[in-house]
């Protein structure tokens, strides 16, 4: 049986990323695994990744979580390092 982390680490995301999607969609990390894992499998579909990272920075600056928002920050910068078409 696959964990949650074996799904993590076949996914091309890192936790934190997974996480994002699974804030942004609102759904389980093992479901937010699964997306990402399809999503980064072309450009457009890491653009949306991307996208969403980016709306909940934005979710989380509304708020007056800035705490979040910066750490939103570093898995975006982590993403564009590792997923150069989504720049």
């Amino acid at each position: 049986m696959l964990t949650i982390q074996d799904c993590i680490e076949l996914s091309e995301l890192t936790a934190e990323e997974i996480d994002a999607i699974a804030e942004h969609e609102h759904v389980s990390t093992m479901v937010a695994a699964e997306m990402g894992w399809y999503l980064v499998q072309t450009p457009e579909g890491e653009k949306r990744v991307k996208r969403m990272i980016v709306d909940d920075i934005d979710a989380a600056r509304e708020r007056g979580d800035h705490a979040r928002a910066g750490k939103l920050k570093l898995v975006l910068k982590h993403f564009l390092e590792k997923h150069t078409e989504a720049g």
